[in-house]
């Protein structure tokens, strides 16, 4: 991955939120061997909820997507806690949780937001396997939760 992915970041008009602590018995993130687990990542802003509610009810698709792209960028911040965003070689997995009401089946658009971001950030190496799932509710009323899987250099172990 560029060294500059920063610089990349800064480009898009984005910067790493800082890592908000676990709402729970869990850590944000965790290394092992060459991969980063990140934990599922909710819209927070300075440690509230940026948007409650269903996808399709209270919260639109489109602002939802906005919401899943925030999460994204939470679980790159939460990652680089325990790796260096330099070192990331491939995004491998995202899991996409949607908050949805009865009959909303566009939880694929919602978190194209979150994919989108990565592909942005990582370019090819952004593109990875997916899962958006619908849920009844998520932690917190939560209209999306992101989780996501890196695969890094093993070249810098913090």
């Amino acid at each position: 991955m560029s060294a500059d992915i920063r610089g990349r970041l800064a480009g898009l008009g984005l910067r790493l939120p800082e890592v908000s602590a676990p709402k729970g018995a869990y850590v944000p993130a965790v290394r092992s061997g060459p991969f980063v687990f990140v934990s599922g990542q909710i819209p927070l802003t300075g440690g509230e909820m940026t948007a409650t509610g269903r996808v399709g009810a209270e919260v639109s698709p489109e602002r939802a997507r906005e919401l899943s792209r925030q999460c994204a960028l939470a679980a790159l911040a939460a990652a680089d806690s325990v790796a260096p965003l330099e070192t990331v070689v491939q995004v491998v997995k995202v899991v996409g949780y949607v908050s949805s009401a009865p009959g909303f089946i566009r939880q694929a658009e919602v978190v194209d937001g979150a994919s989108e971001l990565l592909v942005e950030v990582f370019g090819r190496s952004g593109r990875h396997a997916r899962s958006a799932v619908g849920m009844n509710i998520l932690p917190l009323d939560s209209p999306v939760e992101i989780e996501v899987v890196l695969r890094v250099s093993e070249d810098d172990a913090r």
